[in-house]
């Protein structure tokens, strides 16, 4: 009895197209900043924290915005001062026209200067509440639950009006980022399908469909940064967690051997398959579909959970008694 490698017969119904990495990231990030400019005094956060809705950020110094806010509230002290003594002359003018000892155009003058300084109040009004406004904005607050993931602006740096400041990600929804060659991208099927696994932790794994692609390949490296929409959001898959994505497709089943399982006999190619009952060998003719120096690849002959002899087929005759390597690789 000869003792012999083999392998068991798997058929392949999946293609890789290859295995990239990436990151898992956002969906949504938001660049924000200050809405007036200033000298940032105070940086509240660092890189990293969860900020909840309405937590304080960052500071500008609000001198200049308290100013404008006294200037403001003294414009108004005057002008409700003037809209009073308005209101005054207005009331006079009319009881003076109404005993008939008053002038019909000292009453429209009167009343006329009413409704101009009834219009400054208003418009001072108005300039406070602005000036209220601009102090608030002083304070760059969050809008919805969030981490920050860049600062860029320290304090005691003048910023400009909409100037970004730090960048917040919205961590319900995450997606898996990598980048592909823009030579795949163009031959990428329909039925893609990704895996995606953690590079630190490969039990963390979920799919994932592809949600967007560039349109154009950066010009240095020649790729195209895909997002990926995953199935699932396990909580190993943080912000910034490294992950390795594998793309494949669905094929018509194939059945892949070392090379070395591969026999070619009077032009024709087989392989040795082994009984398991009866422990003997018998060769069985094979269709190749590619080959290379280390697998072949067959289309038809063998089928699934078959044992075939890896190596050493050259001597090998029919019918003869084998003793399968318990070893073997599979």
């Amino acid at each position: 009895m000869r003792p012999v490698l083999s392998i068991e017969v798997k058929a392949l119904n999946q293609e890789e197209l290859g295995r990239f990495a990436g990151s898992i990231q956002a969906r949504y990030e938001s660049n924000v900043g200050f809405r007036v400019p200033g000298r940032i005094a105070s940086r509240n956060v660092d890189v990293g924290a969860e900020v909840e809705r309405g937590a304080l950020l960052a500071t500008l110094d609000p001198t200049d915005q308290q100013n404008q806010l006294r200037s403001a509230e003294g414009d108004l002290a005057r002008i409700r001062a003037q809209f009073i003594n308005a209101q005054a002359s207005a009331r006079r003018q009319q009881e003076l026209f109404n005993r008939g000892v008053g002038a019909q155009a000292q009453l429209d003058i009167a009343q006329t200067d009413l409704k101009t300084t009834q219009a400054s109040l208003d418009q001072a009004k108005a300039s406070v509440s602005q000036a209220r406004d601009q102090l608030n904005y002083v304070e760059l607050r969050t809008d919805h639950k969030a981490i920050v993931t860049a600062w860029n602006a320290e304090a005691g740096q003048v910023v400009t009006a909409g100037q970004q400041v730090v960048t917040l990600a919205q961590p319900d929804i995450k997606e898996a980022v990598i980048d592909l060659p823009d030579t795949l991208v163009d031959r990428l099927p329909a039925d893609v399908v990704f895996q995606v696994t953690a590079q630190l932790d490969p039990s963390i794994t979920s799919t994932a469909t592809l949600r967007e692609i560039e349109p154009q390949a950066q010009s240095a490296t020649r790729t195209r940064r895909a997002r990926l929409t995953l199935a699932d959001t396990p909580p190993g898959f943080r912000l910034g967690t490294a992950i390795s994505v594998t793309l494949s497709s669905a094929i018509k089943p194939r059945i892949e051997l070392p090379a070395s399982a591969l026999q070619e006999v009077d032009g024709k190619t087989r392989i040795w398959v082994i009984d398991p009952q009866n422990q003997t060998v018998s060769p069985r003719d094979v269709s190749l579909i590619s080959r290379t120096d280390s697998t072949v690849v067959l289309v038809d002959g063998v089928k699934s959970g078959e044992r075939v002899v890896s190596a050493g087929v050259n001597s090998l005759k029919p019918g003869q008694k084998v003793k399968v390597d318990e070893g073997s690789p599979r």
